[in-house]
Order: structure tokens, then C-alpha cells, then sequence
């Protein structure tokens, strides 16, 4: 028995062709003749269109922070201009549930007295 898992395709590969067809009602839909300020025409395929991540994300910053109730680290995405949270992980009810959950294991270590009194019988 061999131990070499590689597949090996088998005779030589076949570019498919790739066939659009239009729908029906593409077919039979009316021509529209709209004005040049509410028409879309597509970019001229020479035309690059490049998108600038640096810009879109000058808008957003990375916050990282330790939340000691749920003693987990929280990783936050937020909005420069508004100070708001874009995105959080983990999310709020889950630091909630581990804030909860460790308050409760915090509760059964810590000893009780019955009766309140300090006399032991």
C-alpha cells in the first residue's frame, strides 16, 4: 500500500467555454432612453478603477483592550468621525454572560456564614 495521497489528473486539461445566456425577459424588454445625469454606462475597459484601502480605513481605528469583569480581551473597530463601535469581538452579550458566570464562581468560593454569628457549635 502507498503512503503518497497525491492526485494526479488523468489526460490533459480543457478550458469549459463560458456561455451567457440572456434571460427572456431581457430579451424582450423595452430600450430606455434616459438623461445623461440619471444614466449608468459602464467604464471603458482600458480604464483602471483602483480602490485606495489607506482612505477608506482612515476612517476606522483598531481598539484593544482588557475587560476585567469578563477577564477577556476585546478587540474593537471604531468610527473616527463618531465614536462609535463598528465591530467587537466578542460581542457585548458574551462579555455580559462571562462577566456573569465568573461573579457567579466568585460567589461559591467565597465562604458563608449561616445564622451570622461567629460561635461554632
Amino acid at each position: 500500500m502507498s503512503t503518497d495521497f497525491n492526485i494526479k489528473p488523468v489526460g490533459a486539461p480543457v478550458a469549459a467555454p463560458i456561455v451567457s445566456h440572456a434571460s427572456e425577459t431581457a430579451q424582450k424588454a423595452v430600450a430606455t432612453e434616459l438623461p445623461a445625469s440619471q444614466s449608468v454606462t459602464a467604464p471603458e475597459p482600458s480604464v483602471k478603477v483602483t480602490i485606495d484601502s489607506n482612505v477608506a480605513n482612515a476612517a476606522l481605528m483598531d481598539q484593544v483592550f482588557i475587560d476585567r469583569d469578563a477577564r477577556a480581551v476585546v478587540y474593537q473597530v471604531v468610527d473616527n468621525r463618531t465614536s462609535q463601535v463598528v465591530k467587537q469581538y466578542p460581542e457585548e452579550a458574551v462579555l455580559r454572560r462571562r462577566a456573569y458566570f465568573h461573579a457567579l464562581d466568585l460567589s461559591k468560593e467565597a465562604p458563608t456564614r449561616i445564622g451570622g454569628t461567629d460561635r461554632h457549635v
